[in-house]
């Protein structure tokens, strides 16, 4: 069995909101508390991490996750991507360089954001990070796993979840291309970010995601990515069977 640990699921702001008063956002309950998302996954005695958003280090000492086999970028908006730097941590353990995989389009921005890691520091010193770059397209082997990327849109950005056997996660989408919806159906987990109940530009919302659901079917789905506008009990008891609400440090298994 292979396991998802939800390191973070909330939208690009987290929650609580700076400033916010809402309900969610002054809650006591736990599980309205959400740092921006990302997930480790282990499957096949390897343990990889989609996404380092701002709360890396936070999320990797809470979780214990001292050890990367790979780290798999959705894409690069801040919220999944501005703790990058944190990735020199696990040089420091293991010595070696990490593993990144992404988008071409992915991995350019990656070495235009990051230009000291990638040939252009000024000094050697000071923690350097040590990063081995794959641009990819197409099912690739990453540390023995074979991962297939998942293309979607999140409005006009290119964004891609990510399918190991049956289990897959895909944040940040408004739109599923038919060859990708395709590789969704019938899975043992699926995960999905899903911001509200109003419809948005560049997100599903809870109605999109949960007819998504009734058509691909999924042993079983969590959603992520959420804002303060979903309170976590009220929704978690309308969703329906087999169809859940996670939460930062839900550990799900998976068939893999």
């Amino acid at each position: 069995m292979g396991e998802i640990e939800f390191l973070g699921t909330g939208t690009s702001t987290g929650i609580p909101m700076i400033g916010c008063r809402c309900v969610v956002c002054r809650s006591q309950n736990p599980h309205n508390n959400r740092l921006r998302a990302s997930v480790a996954v282990k499957t096949k005695g390897k343990t990889f991490l989609i996404d380092t958003g701002p709360e890396l280090r936070l999320q990797a000492l809470k979780a214990n996750l001292d050890k990367v086999d790979g780290v798999l970028i959705t894409h690069t908006h801040a919220d999944h991507l501005a703790g990058f730097d944190d990735l020199r941590a696990y040089n420091f353990i293991t010595g070696e360089a990490v593993k990144v995989v992404g988008s071409p389009e992915t991995i350019q921005i990656i070495k235009h954001n990051y230009p000291y890691i990638f040939g252009q520091a000024v000094q050697q010193g000071g923690g350097l990070p040590k990063i081995e770059t794959t641009a990819v397209t197409k099912p690739f082997v990453l540390s023995g796993v074979e991962i297939i990327p998942l293309p979607v849109w999140h409005g006009k950005v290119l964004v891609y979840g990510y399918l190991f056997g049956k289990m897959a996660y895909v944040t940040d989408l408004s739109y599923i291309p038919e060859t990708s919806l395709a590789q969704l159906e019938n899975l043992d987990t699926l995960v999905l970010g899903v911001l509200r109940h109003r419809k948005h530009s560049t997100h599903i919302s809870l109605s999109e995601a949960i007819s998504l659901i009734e058509k691909l079917k999924p042993r079983q789905a969590y959603f992520t990515h959420i804002s303060h506008d979903l309170e976590h009990e009220r929704i978690a008891n309308m969703l329906p069977s087999g169809v859940f609400l996670a939460y930062d440090g839900l550990k799900v298994t998976f068939s893999d």
